[in-house]
């Protein structure tokens, strides 16, 4: 297979799969904790807001009350791709995984987030591996 065709293969791989994301079922509530879930809404609002670096500090508080709740993990792990701090993005994405359980849904989209992570530090090879287990786990 040439370099060009795997890249294209590739491409559209990592294409389809991050469009399919958007039918997988949404991921569960944040929390039962109000204190968990004010300090969420206070970081997806700043996050809004373009204020990425402010968003940082109550997700990482929210953590501290919730260390084990995997979508609070997901979270900074996105604000960390945004961010372009791609390493830490797929080590909280894989920590959201440890902690997620048989959700599905919520693991997919924390590979999806590996592979991305991954695709921008420049593992293609890495990255496809990832983006095969979103596609498994979607299954």
């Amino acid at each position: 297979m040439s370099k060009q065709y795997s890249t294209v293969l590739f491409l559209a791989t990592a294409a389809m799969i991050a469009g399919c994301a958007g039918f997988l079922p949404s991921t569960p509530e944040v929390s039962d904790n109000s204190a968990v879930v004010a300090l969420m809404d206070s970081a997806r609002a700043d996050i809004a807001n373009g204020k990425l670096d402010a968003a940082v500090a109550p997700l990482e508080r929210a953590l501290r009350i919730e260390p084990r709740n995997p979508v609070l993990w997901q979270e900074l792990a996105k604000l960390r791709l945004q961010q372009g701090q791609y390493q830490q993005a797929e080590g909280m994405a894989t920590r959201s995984n440890s902690w997620a359980g048989t959700n599905k849904a919520l693991r997919a989209e924390n590979w999806r987030l590996i592979g991305e992570a991954r695709l921008k530090r420049g593992d293609r090879q890495g990255a496809q591996a990832a983006f095969d287990m979103a596609a498994e786990q979607a299954n």
